[in-house]
């Protein structure tokens, strides 16, 4: 690794806290528990970064919901495949899939708003979503005090992003995903024709 002596020194009990850790460790997380100062432990996580990238490892080491952790490299997917067992992975289902999209993309959102986006009623799904941590509940609406949803820190992780900010856009032959739930309310309550006398 191409890095000063400090760097060599917290790259050990670095990876050691990181290879434990169940979700991402912040920075500031790991250089209270290696007793060294950020700037440090950043340099430390920068060399091992090009270390894993520069030797070809099999993983990587990537910053996501605000802390570091290790993921497989994209390229190992299909030997990673072939050694799952089958339904091991819980995949989730279309509406589930469409559901948080509707919450990533316009949350907090309320449940009505995504069913009356989703055209049915989608109370299991969300409940679904919120069991395995991928939406949550963060307020109430101001108006009709109905809870809101949005994504949780699991989400951006699964997903391997490190905010929202880095979600992709909408593709742009769809329309933009307001003027669709206009569109979708529309059809759903059209306006009372004006009577002629």
């Amino acid at each position: 690794m191409t890095h000063d002596a400090g760097s060599a020194e917290l790259a050990g009990p670095i990876e050691a806290i990181l290879m434990q850790a169940t979700e991402p460790v912040a920075a500031v997380d790991l250089a209270r528990a290696v007793g060294a100062p950020v700037p440090d432990v950043e340099r430390a996580l920068a060399a091992l970064v090009a270390f894993y990238d520069e030797t070809g490892r099999g993983f990587e080491l990537r910053r996501v919901a605000g802390g570091w952790r290790y993921y497989t490299r994209a390229e190992h997917a299909d030997a990673i495949a072939a050694w799952v067992i089958d339904g091991q992975q819980a995949k989730l289902s279309q509406a589930a899939l469409e559901t948080l999209a509707i919450v990533a993309y316009l949350q907090p959102v309320p449940r009505s708003r995504i069913a009356a986006i989703r055209g049915v009623n989608v109370d299991g799904v969300v409940r679904t979503l919120v069991l395995r941590d991928l939406i949550g509940e963060v307020g109430r609406d101001p108006v009709t005090g109905a809870a809101l949803f949005a994504t949780t820190s699991s989400f951006l992780e699964r997903l391997g992003l490190d905010s929202l900010d880095e979600l992709p856009p909408i593709a742009p032959h769809l329309p933009d995903a307001s003027v669709l739930e206009a569109e979708l309310v529309q059809l759903a309550d059209p306006p009372e024709a004006s009577s002629s006398s």
